[in-house]
């Protein structure tokens, strides 16, 4: 079992991230933007972020930065989960820091599969 922190701003998306990922067995704790989404993760650590990138206030890519600029915080992994699927976007994402790129509506095999992979690492 890991702590997983599902950060969107939309709690449907939320609601059916944590259901598939509690079924699996995690621990899940939720955050409505990218402001609550940073308190969260400086008092619990979680093990994996799963991260939506379009947010109102700070969207995905800037608490990513904030992330990765915080010693405390640079070793959880984050993966993007967003509605971003033009050609390029993974790309983008993945350079700039996301450990995984799945776009809504997501597949839940994909999902868990990306789930594994990060808490797992080769």
């Amino acid at each position: 079992m890991a702590r997983l922190l599902i950060v969107d701003d939309k709690a449907s998306n939320r609601e059916l991230l944590r259901t598939t990922l509690e079924h699996a067995g995690h621990e899940i704790r939720e955050a409505e933007d990218g402001i609550s989404s940073l308190v969260v993760m400086r008092e619990w650590l979680p093990d994996l972020v799963l991260m939506d990138i379009q947010m109102p206030g700070l969207d995905g890519y800037a608490v990513l930065e904030k992330v990765l600029a915080d010693p405390d915080l640079r070793h959880i992994p984050i993966v993007a989960v967003t509605a971003y699927a033009m050609q390029g976007d993974s790309d983008r994402g993945k350079q700039a820091g996301f450990r995984d790129y799945l776009t809504k509506p997501v597949q839940f095999r994909r999902l868990l599969a990306a789930v594994d992979r990060q808490l797992k690492p080769e």
